[in-house]
């Protein structure tokens, strides 16, 4: 059975049976969140039943079959328990029965507490130094030892193997996939001779770049903002579904604007709040290009993969089409002169 098939039989009725075998009674309010991963949804609970009182409403998350073995999503959970305990803002999932990791029908599946917020305003200095000295404590958990089974943001996996991929499985139209293919092995390549020396938590080489754990999907759609005025007010994460472990930066350059200028004004703000909490290697951003490409190889394989799912041809009408890998041509063009400019500087 594929993913989809699988996701495709995942019904109300299963949802709630799940969140009752591990002893939570749903009051039948289901809601469909938005996940193009997983499958994710908010349940209210049944008025003095268990949790209820201290959590009215809780969110249930279905992990895609195959994707995250047993190990890697608990060291995801782990991770997020360790944040949680440092005080670092952060929705972990509920630990019930001594598990944060359930299985029903078939699926692995968690369970967290609801936690609203909209999107930070990237445009404010100041609400950028907040999310720098947050993304900084959650470095400072993240460098405390290294993952076990999580894989890293590496050339290989962000890039050598996703485009091996997509030429393998003739996921491109015949009249461009030459061109694509030329430019992507060239930004390979030329990601390949920038990448600086890198070392893994715990070791020791001054003439390396240290690699960490990581939230590593740091878009602002991870990030929600409450009213500051309100206990626990300013930015939290709510999803560590894709943690790896990697270079800092790479939790800090999803969140630059697009215009040169731009990013360089929201990079200062950012590491002006970082700093305050925990040092930056400034030889780091020389990366934040080569890893901008290295997504955007990533990105559409990752789309490409997952077609069967009737929630990605919705949400993407435009992929696969001539015209989509048109873009994605001259965009990997554009970065190839994007990564022959001197890197910001902050």
């Amino acid at each position: 059975m594929t993913d989809a098939a699988a996701f495709a039989t995942l019904t109300p009725d299963d949802v709630l049976d799940a969140l009752a075998s591990i002893g939570l009674m749903g009051d039948g309010r289901l809601s469909a969140l938005n996940s193009y991963e997983n499958r994710v949804y908010l349940a209210h609970l049944e008025p003095g039943t268990a949790l209820a009182d201290a959590h009215p409403a809780v969110v249930l998350k279905f992990y895609r079959p195959g994707r995250w073995s047993t190990a890697q999503i608990e060291e995801e959970h782990a991770f997020a328990l360790e944040l949680a305990a440092a005080e670092v803002p952060v929705v972990a999932p509920l630990q019930l029965a001594g598990r944060t990791l359930h299985s029903h029908g078939g699926f692995a599946f968690s369970v967290s507490p609801r936690r609203g917020g909209r999107t930070p305003e990237l445009g404010d200095a100041e609400a950028l130094e907040w999310i720098g000295r947050f993304i900084a404590r959650l470095h400072g958990v993240g460098a405390q030892r290294p993952f076990a089974h999580r894989p890293a943001v590496d050339l290989d996996s962000y890039g050598r193997e996703p485009r091996e991929w997509l030429l393998a499985h003739g996921a491109l139209p015949l009249e461009v996939e030459r061109a694509w293919a030329e430019a992507s092995q060239k930004a390979i390549e030329t990601v390949a001779d920038s990448v600086l020396p890198m070392r893994a938590t715990g070791q020791n080489d001054p003439d390396s770049i240290a690699t960490l754990r990581l939230h590593a999907d740091c878009h602002p759609g991870n990030i929600l903002w409450t009213p500051t005025d309100r206990p626990g007010g300013g930015p939290h994460f709510v999803d560590l579904d894709d943690c790896r472990s990697g270079p800092a930066v790479q939790d800090l350059w999803m969140l630059l604007p697009g215009e040169r200028a731009e990013r360089q004004q929201a990079l200062g703000a950012l590491l002006d709040g970082y700093e305050q909490v925990r040092e930056f290697d400034r030889r780091e951003l020389a990366l934040i290009e080569p890893l901008r490409t290295l997504r955007l190889i990533h990105y559409s394989a990752w789309i490409a993969r997952r077609w069967d799912d009737p929630a990605f041809p919705a949400a993407f009408p435009h992929f696969g089409t001539p015209a989509y890998w048109r873009e994605q041509i001259d965009v990997l063009h554009a970065q190839l002169e994007a990564m022959q400019e001197p890197p910001l500087v902050a």
